[in-house]
């Protein structure tokens, strides 16, 4: 038996029917006609963007790193006087 899709109390395909099972989730739907259905089409893609626009926005933000922070305090955690690499102007030992 076909389950229908059912939008705003009717059928999307068009059939009339006491008997006929219907449902609002898009994975259930069996019946040819209404998944060929414009309103059927929409709810997809609705519902694919809704997914798309969670994860996006669920995604960790890329947190750039202070590279040059983090070498430095490596090096001043390192024993002895070492030498800074080029472009740290105005540490010439640590």
């Amino acid at each position: 038996m076909a389950i229908h899709f059912k939008v705003a109390g009717h059928l999307a395909c068009g059939h009339h029917g006491a008997n006929l099972s219907s449902s609002n989730e898009l994975k259930r739907v069996k019946c040819r006609s209404c998944r060929n259905t414009e309103a059927f089409k929409d709810a997809q893609r609705t519902e694919r963007n809704a997914k798309r626009r969670a994860a996006r926005k669920n995604k960790v933000a890329h947190v750039a790193t202070d590279w040059r922070a983090s070498w430095t305090e490596r090096l001043k955690a390192m024993p002895g006087s070492h030498r800074l690499p080029r472009g740290f102007a105005g540490q010439p030992n640590v």
